[in-house]
């Protein structure tokens, strides 16, 4: 008998770096072991693809910056409710669906991403690079995951009564902080 869930590579445990050696030097340390982590949640929810929630609930975990965004309230728990239960009922129509609402153009390099989520690497990216820095880091990412409307994190956040357009506009507030990698005040 096979188990469930697949063996995950020595670099997936230990949170290093994404294989794609094109990306690899344009994540920051943290980004990376977001990356690492919403693939191993996607593998354990027995998704084919990692999508723009699965990188939501990843940046809530491992990113200090990405969590203050959003700061302390009754309205985290319930986000992190809904995210934790994408895997007991909430997300299970999400299963063997890809995530592209055709909003943004979809980038192909992105293997393991649904289309969404990979153009938001993509963009996390460039929006890192217009601001001077070589490495996106996960509030660009968070930016990025809330643009379009018919993302899952979206929906996510909707159902926990969070406005997408409001965390982007903290993200743009406190932009030069996050941008030195510090926690925004709250």
């Amino acid at each position: 008998m096979q188990p469930r869930i697949p063996r995950q590579s020595a670099q997936e445990q230990d949170c290093r770096r994404p294989d794609t050696p094109a990306d690899d030097a344009r994540l920051s340390d943290e980004l990376a072991a977001v990356v690492s982590g919403a693939r191993r949640r996607a593998v354990r929810d027995g998704d084919r693809q990692i999508d723009t929630a699965h990188l939501l609930h990843s940046l809530l975990e491992h990113d200090p910056d990405a969590y203050a965004v959003f700061g302390e309230g009754p309205h985290m728990a319930r986000l992190l409710g809904y995210l934790v239960q994408r895997t007991i009922g909430y997300g299970l129509r999400w299963q063997g669906t890809v995530e592209d609402s055709g909003a943004v153009p979809v980038v192909m390099h992105g293997e393991g991403f649904s289309p969404l989520a990979a153009s938001a690497m993509e963009h996390a990216c460039r929006r890192a690079t217009g601001r001077g820095d070589t490495q996106a880091r996960g509030v660009d990412l968070l930016a990025e995951i809330v643009a379009d409307p018919q993302a899952r994190a979206v929906e996510v956040l909707a159902r926990a009564g969070i406005e997408a357009s409001a965390v982007r506009a903290r993200i743009d507030e406190h932009r030069d902080e996050y941008a030195a990698g510090g926690e925004a005040s709250r």
